[in-house]
């Protein structure tokens, strides 16, 4: 399969709860990340994550769907044609 380049969009809602298992899917895919930027926002108790990927579109999809099944974590993907 052809490789792509995706950006996903994350927020973490409930940020001290969820970051433990959002940092662990984010590891387990690691291999895939091109970057990462993290933005703490302490006031409203959430996180908000933009990640670069170069992975097959199956990849892509397995990460947003393992973020996403995280009560409180939404992930988004755009990716480039």
């Amino acid at each position: 399969m052809e490789k792509r380049i995706a950006v996903l969009g994350i927020i973490v809602n409930n940020r001290r709860e969820n970051a433990v298992k959002v940092n662990e899917i984010l590891t387990s895919f690691g291999h895939l990340v091109v970057g990462r930027l993290g933005i703490p926002y302490e006031e409203k108790n959430m996180s908000i994550i933009s990640l670069i990927v170069d992975a097959t579109n199956d990849e892509i999809g397995a990460i947003s769907g393992k973020l996403g099944s995280i009560n409180g974590v939404k992930a988004k993907a755009v990716i480039a044609s």
